[in-house]
């Protein structure tokens, strides 16, 4: 008996369930890439054709694997996944992304920094979207899906969200063409905008729809630059000029000025609304001595 409650403790221990949920999902999206990139070498297939080919499978797969890990590992509803509020959290979740890269743009537009030399057809905004709505969920699947929700459950909201901002810090400074602002605005956005937007909706589909709104304006509508997403093809031809800390320099406007402290304001806004209706969780500990007492 003993042997089979260590066995179910360290299943169940944050750190191992993150491991094994990364693993499996991320496993399961990485082998399906590499079946399908196979398929498409022996046919020949076009790589226009292949991002349309694998784009929903690769959002199916990651949404399904995830659904069935852990409706098995922890015995519960998936919630944060639920079909009824999909419309509503996508649609806040895309107009936060949009809304954001809009306002980025037009920093720069005032500031006598961005001008349009063609607007090009609409079909250019095929390939960003593809790609843009890949990452958009897998990453969230795996960052706030998992890794956040996990790490929250045991050291509680505040210092998973210290913990999530470091490491995207630490990561994004070895990257090239990292500047302190750089660092600072990516921190901001993939640590804690995202992570913001969870913990406000207590759902995967805002952060999703937000990343991929975010990945797909910037390059896509917008044709800046995005280091996430290198598609050449975007709605509007542009020139972009002016000092780095407005435009962002070469790693793109989400890494200006305007991006650190708009993202800041949307999250505060987001942290707020969670607090009002009761969204932000105590460490593990402290939540067993609350109840204690209680």
């Amino acid at each position: 008996m003993s042997k089979q409650i260590n066995l179910y403790n360290i299943l169940h221990f944050f750190l191992i369930k993150i491991i094994i949920g990364i693993f499996i999902v991320g496993g399961s999206v990485v082998l399906s890439g590499e079946l399908f990139n196979f398929i498409f070498d022996k046919t020949g297939t076009p790589d226009d054709i292949k991002n349309l080919i694998i784009t929903i499978p690769f959002c199916v797969i990651a949404l399904l694997s995830y659904i069935f890990l852990f409706r098995f590992y922890e015995k519960r509803e998936i919630k944060e996944l639920q079909l009824p509020t999909f419309t509503k959290n996508a649609i806040i979740g895309f107009l936060t992304g949009l809304f954001l890269q809009t306002l980025f743009i037009l920093v720069i537009y005032f500031a006598g920094g961005y001008k349009i030399i063609r607007v090009n057809p609409f079909s250019f905004l095929f390939p960003s979207f593809l790609t843009a709505l890949a990452a958009g969920f897998v990453a969230e699947i795996l960052i706030r899906g998992i890794f956040f929700r996990l790490a929250e459950e045991k050291l509680g909201t505040i210092n998973t969200l210290l913990i999530t901002t470091i490491l995207f810090a630490v990561i994004h400074s070895g990257s090239n063409h990292a500047t302190f602002l750089s660092v600072c605005a990516t921190s901001m956005q993939a640590g804690v905008l995202l992570s913001a937007a969870f913990i406000f909706s207590r759902n995967l589909w805002v952060p999703i729809f937000l990343h991929f709104a975010w990945d797909f304006a910037e390059p896509g509508i917008f044709g800046a630059i995005n280091p996430g997403n290198s598609i050449e093809q975007s709605l509007f031809t542009n020139e972009i000029t002016g000092p780095v800390f407005i435009t962002g320099g070469q790693t793109g406007p989400q890494n200006s000025i305007q991006s650190l402290l708009l993202c800041a304001a949307v999250s505060l806004l987001f942290l707020w609304l969670a607090k009002r209706k009761n969204n932000i969780l105590l460490p593990a500990w402290k939540r067993k001595n609350t109840e204690t007492k209680s």
